[in-house]
């Protein structure tokens, strides 16, 4: 009796030990919001054509992270404003990160993103990407700090789309870097 607890204590450690030691990102629980942290992914860059890796391309600087897609008028509406702050925040070496998600086969992402005459990673084929962020509904928008913590994450809206809402969260994500980099006002 004793030799059959001793070996069934044995294989339950052995089991621990192993799930404690997996490479594997920790199952989570509830929806990712501000205070976790962003999974990690890979995917193909748009414009380059080159593989990118998260966390590795913030090195160490936070990002606004913009999940779009041709069809959205909410994100035609504040691409200009994550151009506005990508210039405003270029020095402190923050970068606007989006993803094209939820496509629907209607626009040509490449063309678009060659449109938005502003320096940014965009990642192609996102919808993997959109799940493990739980982004149900576009645009999903979040600031991460240079670890990858995510430090803002847009609530939803019934403004219509258009430049008050854009410029709403704009205000938000300018509020989120601001308080990651230390800036009183910006």
């Amino acid at each position: 009796m004793y030799q059959i607890i001793s070996r069934g204590l044995l294989i339950a450690l052995a089991l621990l030990l192993i799930v404690s030691c997996s490479s594997e990102e920790p199952a989570r629980t509830g929806r990712l919001d501000k205070g976790d942290m962003a999974p990690k992914w890979t995917g193909i860059d748009l414009v380059s054509g080159q593989q990118k890796s998260f966390p590795g391309l913030l090195n160490d600087k936070p990002a606004v992270l913009v999940f779009w897609a041709t069809w959205c008028p909410y994100c035609k509406a504040f691409m200009p404003y994550a151009g506005q702050i990508q210039a405003e925040y270029a020095e402190q070496g923050v970068q606007i990160i989006t993803f094209n998600a939820k496509e629907r086969g209607e626009g040509d992402p490449r063309a678009y993103v060659d449109s938005l005459k502003f320096p940014l990673a965009a990642i192609a084929d996102a919808d993997s990407i959109a799940e493990k962020y739980d982004v149900e509904f576009i645009p999903g928008l979040m600031v991460v700090n240079g670890e990858g913590r995510i430090t803002y994450r847009r609530g939803w809206t019934d403004l219509p789309a258009g430049k008050k809402v854009a410029e709403f969260w704009a205000d938000e994500v300018r509020l989120a870097l601001n308080e990651i980099l230390g800036n009183a006002t910006h």
